[in-house]
């Protein structure tokens, strides 16, 4: 069928400032050069880097990065890395004399013994504060003190 006479078929679509219902003679807040002219640098399409060393084309190296969580110390070996060798390692203990023990040996003597046995605490692993050690550089890695 043919079109009815009265409407005529349009040829394109409207343009993109026709179906914006922008004003075409309304000047633009900026200044656009006419085709064929150069930018005058004053703020219309800078040169790209303006002021930095062009990029390099050099391969992007990554590293990974692993963070160890902080190791808490008590009276028993811990397994862990060694931060001196890198190795994975159970840390030797330990035992020295610290405040515990002497308190407890001060408070044996208020008590009244004198006679040596005092001198117990000092031969107890429980009451001494201990270090850590590794097995394999000799490293202290960390101490648990008792008081």
């Amino acid at each position: 069928m043919s079109a009815p006479s009265g409407n005529p078929v349009p040829s394109a679509p409207p343009s993109y400032e026709e179906a914006v219902g922008i004003n075409v003679n309304y000047p633009h807040p900026y200044p656009v050069p006419d085709p064929g002219q150069k930018p005058d640098g004053k703020g219309m399409n800078p040169p790209p880097h303006m002021g930095q060393p062009p990029p390099a084309n050099n391969p992007i190296t990554v590293q990974a990065v692993y963070v160890q969580q902080p190791v808490l110390f008590y009276d028993r070996p811990v397994q862990m890395c060694c931060p001196s060798c890198n190795q994975m390692i159970v840390t030797r203990l330990s035992y020295d004399s610290g405040a515990l023990t002497w308190l407890s040996c001060g408070g044996l003597c208020l008590l009244g013994c004198i006679g040596g046995c005092c001198l117990i605490p000092f031969c107890i692993d429980a009451l001494k504060d201990v270090d850590h050690t590794c097995p394999k550089c000799g490293a202290l890695l960390g101490s648990y003190k008792r008081l």
